[in-house]
Parts: C-alpha cells; sequence; structure tokens
C-alpha cells in the first residue's frame, strides 16, 4: 500500500520550458496501451510501503517479525529487540532507500515493526512514520533525506497516545499531521502531540463485527480546511480543530464496503482554481462485498466489486455518481497521474485484503479520465507478468513512470508451498504519454523558481490560473500562473511540478509552497 500520495502540481510561474512546434492539441491515446519494465528482480525486502521524497529517492519497508530478510543491514550491524515476535538479534534490513536515477538501492536500520503503519511528509520534506504492530504500534519514526549516505531512520518510543495499526494519516494547513483511527481506535489525535485523543463516534459506528471494514479510513482535506473522512460505506466532513462532525454524506449506493479488508481506493480529483469557487470531487473504486473476510478464511473467495463511485462534497446537495470498471477489483492501489488522469493498478478479483485472503489477480493497470465521457472514460492497460495482491504498493516518480513493488510478505519471505510467493521485485509502469513517438513533443522545464508563497504568482494537483504565455524562440515559451492562494488547498512542502503539452507531460520539478 501506499501511505501517502505525492502531491503534484500541474504549471509553475515565471518558468522556462522547451516545447517544440508547440501548438496545444491533444494526442490520441488510441491502441496504446504503456509498457513494463523490470527494475530488479530482488531488493531483499518486499514493498509493503513506499514513498517517494523530494531529493528523487524512495524509502521502501516492510515490517520487521517475519525473521531475515534478504539483505543485510551494513558494517555488521545487528537489530536488537527482545519484544520481536520472530527474532530477538536480527542482522538483516527491513528498509531500503531506492535510487531512481542510479536503480540502485542501500539498507535502512528500521528498529521497531511497521507493519501496516501510515505516514505522511512534513514541510521541510521528513517523512513522518506513525504506529505499526506490536513494539511499533506507539511508536513514530522519522526519515530526512539527505545528500550523502548516512541518513537513516530515527525512533520516537511510546510517542503516540493509542495504539495506531491500519490508522491513516494527513498532512494539515498548519503543519501538523492528523492520524485517524486503526484497529479498534475510534478516534484521533496529532502529531506533534500537544492535546491527547480525541473520539470519533464515526469510526465506531461504521466498524462490522470480525469484518471491520473500516480500518485505513480515506483522509482528504478541502479546500475551506476541514477534512472528509470515508469508513466503510459512509462519509463525513470533520472540523478537526472544533472536535465536530459538520455533516454527513450520503452512504454509497451499492452497499459495497470499501475499507481494509474490503479495501478499495481513493483520490481527490484535481482542484481547479480557475473558475472561482474551488470544486471538490473525491473517486472511490474497487472493494469486497460484506461477508467476504470471513467467507475467504473458509476457502470461498466472492468477487469483488466493479463499481467506483464519485462524489461532489463541494455542493449543497452532493449525491454519489457510480460507475464500472473494465473488471471487479480489490487491494488497488490509485494514483492521480500529471495528466490528470487516475491510473488503478495492482490487486484481484475476488477475496478480500489479507494473507491468502485474495484470488484472481489483475494484472493490467486502468487509466481512468475524469473528464472523458462516461462511455470513454476507462482505458485497459498492458498487462504485468507478477501478480500484486496483499501489501503491493505503487507510487508515481517524477520523471511520470509509476513504480511498483510488493506483494505477500509470508513468514520467513516464504517464497514456496504459499498460492502468491513473497514478491522482491520492483518494475515500472510507463503510461502512453511516456510512448517515445511524444519526445519530440515533450516539454522541457529550463528554469523556475523553486519557491511559491501563498496567491502569488505561480497545486496537491491544483490546476494553476495561467496568467500570461510568452513566446521567447521558435521552441521556448515562458509560462506565468498564479500559485495556490491558501495552505488549505495546498499545505506547506514539497510538491512535483508538471507542464501539459496537450496530454504530454514533461518531467516534475519540485517545488516548496509556504
Amino acid at each position: 500500500m501506499t501511505f501517502n500520495k505525492t502531491e503534484l502540481l500541474l504549471l509553475s510561474f515565471f518558468f522556462t520550458l522547451h516545447s517544440p512546434a508547440i501548438s496545444w492539441t491533444t494526442p490520441s491515446y488510441a491502441g496504446r496501451q504503456g509498457e513494463w519494465c523490470l527494475l530488479q528482480s530482488n531488493i531483499g525486502i518486499t514493498a509493503m510501503h513506499m514513498q517517494l521524497l523530494h531529493d528523487d529517492k524512495v524509502v521502501i519497508f516492510d515490517r520487521t517479525d517475519f525473521g531475515k530478510s534478504n539483505i543485510s543491514l551494513p558494517g555488521g550491524r545487528c537489530r536488537n529487540d527482545n519484544k520481536d515476535m520472530a527474532l530477538g538479534v536480527d542482522c538483516t534490513a527491513h528498509s531500503i532507500l531506492y535510487d531512481i536515477a542510479t536503480n540502485s538501492y542501500r539498507a535502512l536500520m528500521v528498529q521497531t515493526d511497521t507493519w501496516c503503519s501510515s505516514g505522511a511528509v512534513v514541510s521541510n520534506g521528513t517523512l513522518v512514520q506513525t504506529g505499526g504492530y506490536n513494539d511499533g504500534d506507539h511508536v513514530i519514526r522519522t526519515f530526512t533525506p539527505c545528500f550523502n549516505e548516512i541518513c537513516d531512520w530515527t525512533e520516537f518510543k511510546n510517542y503516540l497516545s493509542q495504539r495506531r495499526w491500519y490508522a491513516s494519516d494527513h498532512i494539515l494547513p498548519d503543519g501538523r499531521i492528523i492520524i485517524v483511527g486503526g484497529r479498534r481506535q475510534f478516534n484521533y489525535e496529532f502529531y506533534p502531540s500537544l492535546s491527547g485523543t480525541f473520539k470519533l463516534k464515526f469510526l465506531r459506528e461504521t466498524y462490522d463485527h470480525r469484518d471491520e471494514n473500516n480500518l485505513y479510513p480515506f483522509l482528504h482535506l478541502l479546500p475551506d480546511g476541514n477534512l472528509f473522512i470515508f469508513a466503510n460505506t459512509r462519509s463525513i466532513l470533520l472540523d478537526y480543530n472544533q472536535n465536530r462532525v459538520i455533516r454527513e454524506f450520503p452512504r454509497i449506493p451499492d452497499d459495497v464496503p470499501r475499507n481494509y479488508p474490503s479495501t478499495g481506493s481513493s483520490v481527490l480529483l484535481p482542484l481547479d482554481e480557475n473558475n472561482g469557487r474551488i470544486e471538490a470531487e473525491v473517486l472511490i473504486c474497487g472493494g469486497a462485498r460484506r461477508g467476504s473476510f470471513q467467507r475467504a478464511a473458509r476457502g470461498h473467495f466472492l468477487p469483488a466489486t466493479s463499481t467506483c463511485g464519485r462524489l461532489v462534497i463541494t455542493d449543497q446537495n452532493p449525491s454519489w455518481v457510480m460507475e464500472t470498471m473494465p473488471t471487479s477489483r480489490v487491494m488497488s492501489d490509485m494514483l492521480l497521474l500529471p495528466t490528470g488522469d487516475v491510473i488503478i493498478i495492482n490487486g484481484g478479483r475476488s477475496g478480500t485484503a489479507g494473507y491468502d485472503s485474495g484470488r484472481d489477480p489483475v494484472t493490467t493497470p486502468v487509466i481512468y479520465r475524469p473528464s472523458e465521457h462516461p462511455d470513454w472514460r476507462f482505458s485497459t492497460m498492458s498487462p504485468s507478468s507478477t501478480p500484486r495482491m496483499y501489501h503491493s504498493s505503487a507510487i508515481l516518480l517524477t520523471d511520470g513512470r509509476v513504480l511498483v513493488g510488493g506483494s505477500n510478505p509470508h513468514p520467513a519471505y516464504s517464497f514456496t508451498g504459499v498460492v502468491f510467493p513473497t514478491d522482491l521485485s520492483l518494475e515500472a509502469f510507463s503510461p502512453p504519454y511516456l510512448s517515445e513517438e511524444y519526445t519530440s513533443i515533450r516539454p522541457r522545464i529550463l528554469s523556475l523558481d523553486q519557491t511559491l508563497g501563498y496567491g502569488k504568482k505561480f497545486s496537491r494537483m491544483v490546476v494553476l490560473r495561467i496568467i500570461s504565455i510568452t513566446h521567447e524562440s521558435s521552441d521556448m515559451h515562458t509560462l506565468s500562473a498564479v500559485g495556490p492562494s491558501t495552505a488549505e488547498i495546498a499545505p506547506a512542502g514539497y510538491y512535483l511540478l508538471f507542464v501539459l503539452h496537450g496530454d504530454i507531460p514533461s518531467t516534475g520539478a519540485w517545488v516548496k509552497t509556504g
């Protein structure tokens, strides 16, 4: 799973771009299905969690209580933990730092169990990782990018006031992180911690006996600063400053749970500041029918759902609009692409999340185009040769590829005798916009101001308002645009900025807001 999505910007201000014979026409992707590339057959661990950092490196980690991994800690280091459920002394790594540019990696030292933890990136680019399992469930871990080979995890034990296992995190406008839920945790708290926990009755109400179906709730920060929370089939708008539920939205119509273990996925569609009033719309796809988790435990794997729901949260009377994917899917990852489209990737057609609880791998990604006619929104891409089931993950890279890894980290990293063996590989999917035939029209950002002030000329994916386009030469243009107006739209921190020529994006450039 990808516990924190890298935010995107779609244009900047006062930067110069190279785009030959720019015509602002949209190329057709008809018949193009993208390409897969195996990057590493074995990184030593399984990519249960991944996070892209602003130095173009990716932190990857799995869990500490499954025994020895396939990569040793450097310098003869060992992890000593008498609370570990597998090894008291473990000289192997359970986290790595992957370098995109060189396709290489090095081992990192994580001390406590990160299984089903959560996290967010704060304004200085530090990854703050919260909770996990066993000795890790009250722990805060931080990883700050550095430009040498010595940075590593720092851990703060017993920092959290409650056990956070299967919780969800989100960065807030004031720089805090809100940490919501977790197994049998019907409450939320903040990092940095100042005032303990706050009860949230909604989480207790969305808890299904035995199946749960409200873990890893979906969180989206809205332009008014309030937090959208979706769990099971229900959703609310939370004023976390006043600990008050402002409104409850209609239930998703088909009554199919969408949260762990009936795991679907969710994105906030691109915010557009061009029209004055900013419309916030959420997309939720996939999930498993009620009772699927218990049925899977008995060897009966119910078909997953093939439905998606869209809800314009900012409407006065919002209602769900339902659509159907090309295939049913559970345990999927869903990411915003630089084009504003959505990729749905990984998962299976039946069962639920959980070890050996899913079946029928879906190896074909689907690209969803939110602004197309409903009949033409879904496009099926080329298949991978590798099933990506429970605990697989996917993230967008700076160059527009999608990094994919993980799947079924079994005890002792089992590779035989199980339905879906532990997978230690990394691969990349290149969407159709990266096709070689578009090289001649692909924009290149030559220079830009990397620091953005709120409301100043220069988005989470926010479509910026263009002020002017200045023609510098036959293949060079300067664009001026207005940046996100408030921290509620784009909290302070690092963002990826892309320029589009039609539907062809440039390589992303890192910018910092706030």
